[in-house]
Parts: structure tokens; C-alpha cells; sequence
């Protein structure tokens, strides 16, 4: 069974799409794909924004990347910890394009929600 983001979309990675779909401003987390989105939508690469999720996307308009899913989440603490679970259960470094473990937000000594991590502890 493959394993759910839990995030909306998927989306076309194009200006248009994310103001569109992305009107808010806050924080949030995305996966990104370069591989389509049939049959399934494969996590490339996952990110987040602590406080603009609508630009930190259109960072990534015109790279590898095809489409992505997002979710807005109430605070920089959730969206990190939201980040690291995804991070982790599609597959880390080992798997996805992400070079790092997800770093913390700015001031804050929050630690990464995966038991076996010790990356963030």
C-alpha cells in the first residue's frame, strides 16, 4: 500500500496554479514530484516555509519538479515537525532529492518527532 502525504493536490507546478490554489500567507509543508502524478504522486523532495508557503513554492517553479501537494498548518512548530514525519517516511537522504534532515525554525529548540532520529535531539 503506498503511504499517504495527507497533504492537497496534486497541483501543476506554475505561478498561476500556486496563487491560485495557495492564496493564504503562513506557514506549511509541500512534497514535490519530478516523475508526473500517474498513477501515483511520488514524493521527490519535501519542504516547508515557516511563514510564506505561497512563495517558498514559487521558488521552485521552473526547476525538475512537476507538481506538488501542500498543506497550511498553524504555526513554524507544526509545519517542522509535520516537514520531519514526511522527511522520514518517504525514505530520508536515501530516497528523496533532500540533501539535510529538515532544520529547525529560527529560535527554537523543537526536536524531530521520529524516535529513531537523532539528527535534531
Amino acid at each position: 500500500m503506498a503511504l499517504s502525504t495527507g497533504l492537497h493536490g496534486p497541483h501543476e507546478l506554475t505561478t498561476e496554479v500556486i496563487d491560485k490554489i495557495v492564496s493564504d500567507v503562513g506557514s506549511g509543508v509541500y512534497a514535490l514530484t519530478r516523475e508526473g502524478t500517474e498513477p501515483l504522486f511520488i514524493v521527490n523532495y519535501v519542504g516547508r516555509s515557516d511563514d510564506d508557503l505561497n512563495g517558498r513554492l514559487k521558488d521552485w517553479v521552473g526547476t525538475k519538479y512537476t507538481h506538488f501537494k501542500y498543506s497550511f498548518l498553524p504555526t513554524a512548530r507544526d509545519a517542522f515537525l509535520k516537514e520531519c514525519n514526511l522527511f522520514h517516511d518517504f525514505g530520508g537522504i536515501a530516497k528523496l532529492d533532500n540533501k539535510v534532515h529538515p532544520a529547525r525554525p529560527a529560535n527554537s529548540k523543537v526536536n524531530c518527532p521520529v524516535a529513531e532520529c537523532d539528527a535534531l535531539q
